[in-house]
């Protein structure tokens, strides 16, 4: 790998500022508007969420960069310090962008449709007595004032916590005091001021002319926060939010117990630095902002001035309170492939058809939970094992793999628990597997287990039969609903053997085997194998014949990839590139044979996807993997080929559908700037909506006996 100086820095765009270019393409999909209007609250709510992550993870490392004094230059020639000032230029920019969407846009179209956000101040004073009342029985109770004085000193506030600060004069004391109080995430952030008010409810417990009213938790909390301060007058207060720096890393050479130190680290994130601070609709140059820029020893350039409501990633709260679905897209039903339904056990339907491809969320998750569920009670399963990365809250997954173990079954399962930010819940998870009698593997000592496969071995006619599930996403039910993802239920003996030695690797720590049958497996041969198909097709071009590659993937990151992806530009192989997220790739303007897409819709494109024409021979791989540094080389990461013509017939159609949008693909362009679709309703191109109707279409089919043979369905 070449040091980033050796790197030519215009064939490169910055990772972090991609990044929020990106989330600049997210917001578009609430300024559209052919979007439906709470799918435009969504896209507000997701860019907050993306935020926070971003400056916990990314804006932290790059201030450790620039606190530490390591001020090398990434490959597009941008040092830390550099970074960090076009972020903020950029992130102010899509900030007030967001504000000025949600405030004069989205918050006015809704009150158009009866839903309202009040402030305590406009209410009449019969309606503020009975939220006086509530007030005092139902969250003043909650609360815990935190002064600072010399006894006290400033508290250890949480990050993200939307909280009050308060400078507060005494009775008889001649120095004023300050103080804090946080708004309990325990309680609800919209309260209904139906029933609190009295006005008359409907069966659905809203007012009964249709009109929802709602009030925000710190709105309510601090209109009547002298209640917490009797005796004391509110001199000046200010809502604000923080956001400390949650990354961490955990040092191979002195873990000698990854699961405690896991919690170790856990526990010293609440202590943690802050990295930013958010303030609602108070001057950043007030005494109580300076005091606590001094406090939390952040510099201006931290500290975001904000027009409204703080913390916008709860607003998804707010779709669920509404309950209109006039303003909510369609639901699209989940649909079940055919072969599922010909077959009473997903076992029956794997060995009927050797490969099935299951296409999320246009297909349901549930043949993957019902082959585990059937497993687990199934006398003939010997063992099952897993990897998991995120699953949900109340996985069906993990309950499935808890009651195999119970049912005596050989059950191994290796949970990561280095999975940012969902570290605690599979600490528990592990714990609940365990107790189970499962053998958990908490990971691998310098790498991430982030591959996705499952492996079920069944006693069949006397002998040994093996079936697998490998996916490019989560084994996480709640996301398998989001994030568009595809994942491969087969008995293909190969494979199987591989998926099989896959796991003796991560539970044995052996060396990988010498060659592969189908699997490639960072951090060992991935980065190996793709330069080895790029290459090939720069030869087969350079050698008369056509050199044709698309990928599809979330995030490409990775300098070696991107400089090998110019090479195979610049000798004239035909690329496509569909990533979602960060492309750190740049376009040079005489580079027509390269095209780079975004698309950003309903479903989070989540899919990785690699093509390579090899003279005809077509090569068709999913993988678990982008094309990042870490996805290359430290992490564990699968890679396997389609091989049956109906499953490479489905992805061919997919990938031809997403270069065909014209209502959500956005192209990128030289200078770094995405194209941006100009659509008030959309068509019949828009990419997902057709795969779901092809794929209804195409398993519809099938069951009425119209033949097993595909035919794109065209919405042309």
């Amino acid at each position: 790998m070449k040091k980033n100086q050796e790197y030519d820095p215009r064939d490169f765009i910055s990772r972090e500022l991609s990044w929020i270019d990106f989330n600049s393409r997210v917001l578009d999909e609430a300024a559209f508007s052919a979007n439906k209007l709470l799918e435009r609250l969504k896209f507000i709510s997701i860019v907050s969420s993306n935020l926070d992550e971003f400056f916990m993870v990314r804006i932290a490392g790059l201030r450790q960069l620039t606190d530490s004094g390591e001020n090398f230059p990434d490959p597009a020639g941008n040092r830390p310090g550099r970074q960090l000032t076009l972020a903020r230029v950029k992130i102010t920019r899509l900030v007030r962008r967001q504000y000025n969407l949600l405030l004069k846009d989205i918050l006015p179209e809704l009150e158009k449709h009866g839903v309202f956000l009040r402030r305590p101040e406009t209410l009449p004073e019969e309606q503020l007595a009975r939220l006086h009342n509530y007030f005092q029985n139902e969250i003043l109770p909650v609360l815990t004032p935190l002064a600072v004085d010399p006894a006290h000193p400033f508290p250890l506030l949480n990050s993200g916590a939307i909280e009050i600060a308060l400078e507060l004069k005494r009775k008889k004391h001649k120095n004023n005091t300050r103080a804090f109080v946080e708004v309990p995430e325990v309680l609800p952030r919209f309260i209904p001021l139906t029933g609190i008010s009295g006005a008359e409810e409907n069966e659905s417990g809203y007012a009964s002319a249709g009109m929802i009213e709602l009030i925000l938790l710190e709105d309510l909390i601090s209109y009547f926060i002298t209640d917490l301060f009797p005796g004391c007058e509110i001199v000046d207060k200010l809502v604000f939010r923080i956001t400390r720096d949650m990354d961490f890393s955990v040092e191979d050479d002195v873990m000698d117990d990854l699961l405690k130190t896991i919690r170790g680290k856990l526990l010293q994130r609440r202590q943690r630095e802050a990295i930013r601070l958010e303030i609602s609709g108070e001057s950043s140059r007030g005494k109580l902002a300076r005091y606590l820029m001094k406090e939390l020893k952040l510099a201006a350039e931290f500290c975001y001035l904000l027009p409204g409501p703080l913390h916008l990633k709860q607003f998804m709260e707010l779709i669920d309170l509404v309950k209109k679905p006039e303003l909510l897209e369609e639901k699209w039903q989940p649909l079940t492939p055919s072969v599922f339904r010909q077959y009473s056990t997903v076992f029956e339907a794997v060995r009927a058809r050797r490969n099935i491809l299951l296409t999320l969320p246009f297909c349901s998750f549930a043949p993957v939970v019902d082959m585990l569920e059937q497993a687990a009670d199934d006398p003939d399963v010997l063992a099952i094992k897993q990897t998991l990365y995120r699953v949900s809250g109340n996985s069906p997954i993990v309950r499935a793999l808890q009651r195999a173990a119970e049912n005596g079954k050989q059950v191994t399962v290796v949970l990561e628990l280095k999975a940012r930010f969902d570290e605690s819940n599979n600490i528990a998870w592990a714990k609940a597997l365990d107790n189970s009698g499962a053998h958990v593997i908490y990971g691998i000592a310098g790498l991430k287990v982030h591959s996705k496969a499952l492996l079920i071995v069944r006693r069949e006619s006397g002998s040994i039969r093996r079936y697998v599930h490998l996916g490019t996403g989560n084994y996480n039910d709640r996301t398998a609903k989001l994030y568009t993802d595809m994942g491969l239920l087969s008995c293909d003996h190969e494979l199987c053997c591989d998926v099989a030695n896959f796991f003796n690797l991560l539970s044995g720590c052996s060396a990988p085997p010498e060659r592969w049958n189908q699997l490639v497996v960072s951090p060992f041969d991935m980065r190996k194998h793709f330069t080895m198909m790029i290459e090939r097709e720069i030869r087969h071009h350079l050698s008369g014949h056509r050199g044709r590659i698309i990928a599809k993937m979330n995030s490409l990151a990775d300098p070696g990839m991107v400089q090998l992806l110019h090479k195979a530009a610049d000798a004239g192989v035909e690329i496509d590139l569909i990533i979602r997220g960060v492309c750190c790739f740049r376009p040079r303007p005489r580079q027509e044979n390269v095209r780079i897409y975004s698309i950003v819709d309903r479903y989070l494109e989540h899919t990785r996807i690699f093509y390579f024409e090899n003279l005809g021979d077509s090569e068709y791989y999913l993988s678990s993997a982008d094309w990042m540094t870490r996805n290359l080389d430290r992490r564990i990461e699968t890679m396997f080929p389609v091989l049956d013509e109906e499953s490479r017939q489905i992805i061919r159609d997919i990938l031809s559908f997403q270069l065909e949008d014209e209502d959500k693909k956005r192209k990128l362009l030289p200078t770094g700037a995405y194209t941006r679709p100009k659509v008030s309703e959309y068509g019949e191109l828009r990419s997902q909506s057709r795969s779901y109707r092809y794929l209804s279409r195409m398993y519809e089919d099938q069951l009425q006996g119209r033949g097993e043979t595909l035919k794109v369905f065209s919405a042309k």
